[in-house]
């Protein structure tokens, strides 16, 4: 009991200890290369006034009287520039909203745990890319981007951080503290030739921190007189500032401007969480670079906020807080900040249309160069067969294609596709689906050319649709052994063995000893499979127990199946008919009835696929280089020779899916207990031991995927199509199907009911997992090629 108390005990820490893992650790990345605009920026500098704390809708609103508490930024908005919303994100803390301000992403709770003064993870912004930048507010604030700044171009003013005391008589001190050193500051500049020509560079900015507004807000509340008269304050401010610095440099059109908060407040005066008057913001910009004020009739947004404002007239254009970062990187010509996930607001904009496009792009590769960086990181500590980079060709593909294909055929395909959709969920219920999915399947050649252009290939494909057809029909297996269906489907796998070394003889000039002697070794064990089978039926029908020779025998059969295909030549189809005489007779083993046909049948069926395809490939008019005869298999794959996407690859992509579903439920229904017979085993084993039994059943139930995901990596290969490709496209219908069986999941009946609602979803959930598994085995039996040592080639004529 005490052990069990301490392992349920230290499971809870390990679940305790991964929420610091997944949410206390930073998503930031770095060692990415700098991005910009390359065409001259429209402005020289820029300056960002942040009100720390104000809300959007007591800036904007007029008071009881009618007018304007902030009547300079009315003008702005009204005669020389643009305003919106800015959307912030919670945590509506001072930290986060001027990171996503000035850094352009939102800060993950790792800064959180660590303090509000200390940056957890160092991180790009606009201050570290300005050539000089001059900072005047909080030390809370202004510290945190100085810290993480290479050299000495940042400069900072801070009053003591005892100023801020929410139980002053006037805090609005520390909004004046700023403007005042503001205007010493460009006072004592004209005084200092080396400070002033710091200040006629490029690329440089100002940044003018107002705790003021918040620090009311917190002491006295939003709705309160000290808040209000805060922002008349501030508005003043503002309009004395840009006076000083449109003198100061002569009125020369090169000055951009940003007036904006990092968060609102509630009524109650707090923030930090989601509510509207906390995450809704003003952003008003003009100046160098920004668009004037646009007059329109109507606008895009329901909400009632502009007729309470009284701005319906203006154009109003919201934006994300993380976008206003590359904006002002934009603006001045600065790289984008490293770590930036904003998307630029090029509607805000006032240049030519290359200068926008070149903007946007500079944009999309910044954020690109983050992605790869952490795709590297993520595969350095994954392990390498886990690990499948994501490729944005296959999604321009897919919607290239779709927008190539004319709508009523496009329309005809999706129906098509939604009803082969619901098949497959239903023939997790009802069996018999397959059967109706097969008899389509065997009209798909006269709905093609394929029918005209390959009449053999066409009634191959038909008649062994129409057989394959059949096994769905069929009782669940085990209900009823027949070993004589057993003998049987050994005896065709023979015959169509001695046919295929009667056409290989002929075909080849020379046939190599060493590829004889393994078809005529796989003939062998396929007659033992037979042998041992019957004998041991025999023997436990008399009571006579497990022969130990039969024993032997079929754990020695079961450990070269896997070894001899490895021995065969590469060419497409002998490799793949080794595969099936070797699976063959561990199979044979393996059943008890008219399940040791379907393999026989599904594989005739994949051969004609594998056919069909290369000639409905050459239908389109893509050329392939060599006959299906012809075509090695190989270890490494050129990637220069795959292909676009087309629609048929869709139709391929839910074949496999079709055919892997069909081999599920082909001869009964895994997803319930009851469809496992225990006489499979008897070959093997006939002491009950759970775990040795349960793997061998399942590896009868993995044979016929074996098949199915060998003949698709020859499919691939003649068609060119590229694995990635396949898993998108089978991922998204094996999501399709999820999502059917996400809501048939049962929580009430019976324990048979709920398991198997269970197990449908996780079989479909756990598909593509399968899939890699199957294709790496499937990729390992077709290509990998072992040679017997010491022995020279030799050739019979």
């Amino acid at each position: 009991m005490l052990l069990f108390f301490i392992l349920g005990l230290f499971v809870h820490f390990v679940f305790f200890g991964s929420i610091f893992d997944i949410y206390f650790t930073s998503p930031l990345v770095h060692g990415m290369t700098p991005q910009f605009t390359p065409l001259p920026p429209p402005a020289k500098r820029l300056v960002l006034f942040v009100a720390d704390g104000l809300r959007a809708d007591t800036l904007y609103e007029l008071d009881e009287n009618g007018n304007s508490r902030a009547p300079f930024i009315r003008n702005i908005i009204m005669h020389e520039g643009s305003w919106g919303l800015s959307h912030t994100r919670v945590p509506t803390e001072s930290r986060p909203g001027h990171v996503a301000l000035i850094a352009g992403f939102y800060e993950d709770v790792s800064a959180v745990a660590k303090g509000w003064k200390e940056n957890p993870v160092e991180f790009d912004s606009l201050i570290n890319e300005s050539k000089y930048t001059w900072s005047w507010g909080s030390p809370d604030i202004l510290t945190m981007f100085a810290k993480g700044a290479y050299g000495d171009h940042v400069f900072t003013y801070t009053y003591d951080a005892d100023s801020e005391d929410f139980g002053a008589h006037d805090v609005t001190k520390l909004d004046t503290w700023v403007f005042d050193k503001v205007k010493e500051f460009f006072h004592a500049a004209r005084n200092n030739q080396s400070l002033f020509s710091k200040l006629n560079e490029e690329k440089i900015v100002f940044f003018l921190h107002l705790l003021g507004i918040d620090t009311n807000g917190h002491a006295h509340r939003p709705s309160s007189r000290e808040y209000k008269d805060n922002i008349k304050l501030v508005d003043a401010g503002i309009k004395e500032m840009v006076s000083i610095l449109e003198h100061f440099y002569g009125n020369d059109g090169k000055t951009a401007f940003i007036f904006t908060s990092d968060h609102g407040m509630t009524d109650w005066g707090s923030h930090g969480a989601g509510h509207p008057s906390e995450t809704l913001t003003p952003f008003v910009t003009w100046g160098a670079g920004i668009k004037y004020p646009q007059k329109v009739s109507a606008q895009k947004f329901d909400d009632a906020f502009l007729k309470e404002w009284r701005l319906e007239s203006w154009k109003r254009q919201d934006i994300h807080q993380a976008d206003i970062a590359p904006l002002m990187a934009s603006l001045i010509g600065v790289p984008f900040p490293l770590n930036s996930v904003g998307i630029l607001p090029v509607d805000y904009l006032n240049n030519t249309d290359l200068f926008k496009a070149e903007s946007m792009f500079t944009n999309a590769i910044q954020i690109l160069e983050q992605f790869k960086v952490k795709m590297t990181q993520k595969k350095e500590v994954t392990l390498p067969f886990l690990f499948i980079p994501f490729k944005f060709q296959v999604i321009q593909d897919f919607v290239t294609l779709l927008l190539t294909v004319p709508p009523s055929y496009f329309v005809g395909y999706l129906l098509v596709f939604i009803l082969g959709i619901e098949i497959l969920v239903l023939s997790f219920f009802y069996r018999h689906m397959l059967t109706a999915g097969l008899l389509a399947f065997a009209g798909w050649p006269f709905i093609t050319q394929l029918w005209t252009r390959a009449k053999s290939i066409s009634l191959s494909w038909i008649f062994f649709s129409l057989l394959l057809a059949v096994f769905p029909l069929m009782p669940v297996v085990g209900r009823k052994p027949d070993i004589f269906l057993v003998m049987g489907a050994g005896l065709l796998v023979l015959l169509l063995s001695l046919c295929v070394l009667t056409s290989l003889i002929k075909r080849k000039d020379s046939f190599i000893n060493e590829e004889l002697l393994l078809h005529l070794f796989q003939m062998l064990s396929i007659v033992l499979s037979m042998c041992v089978t019957y004998s041991t039926h025999s023997s436990l029908r008399k009571k006579q127990g497990l022969p130990l020779l039969n024993q032997i025998i079929s754990w020695l059969i079961l450990a070269f199946s896997l070894v001899l295909p490895l021995l065969s030549p590469t060419s497409l189809f002998e490799r793949l008919f080794s595969i099936l005489l070797s699976l063959m007779s561990t199979y044979i083993l393996l059943s008890t009835g008219y399940e040791a046909l379907f393999p026989l049948v599904l594989s005739c069926l994949m051969f004609v696929w594998i056919q069909a395809e290369q000639e409905t490939l050459q239908q389109r008019g893509i050329s392939c280089k060599q006959k299906v005869t012809s075509v090695r298999f190989t270890c490494s794959t050129d990637i220069t020779q795959f292909r676009q996407l087309y629609l048929d690859d869709v139709r391929r992509a839910f074949f496999l899916v079709f055919f892997l579903v069909t081999a599920f439920f082909g001869t009964g229904n895994i997803a319930s207990v009851n469809s496992f017979d225990l006489a499979s085993v008897y070959c093997f084993l006939t002491v009950f031991s759970p775990f040795m039994m349960g793997a061998l059943m399942m590896w009868k139930i993995l044979i016929p995927f074996v098949l199915v995901m060998c003949a698709f990596e020859a499919v691939q290969l003649t068609t060119q199509l590229s694995s990635k490709s396949l898993f998108l496209m089978v991922l998204v219908i094996s999501d399709i199907m999820a999502l059917h069986f996400f809501f048939l999941v049962k929580d009430y009946g019976s324990w048979l009911d709920i398991g198997t609602s269970i197990s449908h979803y996780v079989i479909v959930m756990s598909m593509t997992i399968v899939l890699v598994f199957l294709n790496g085995l499937a990729h390992l039996l077709t290509t990998k090629k072992l040679r017997l040592c010491g022995k020279p080639k030799s050739h019979l004529i």
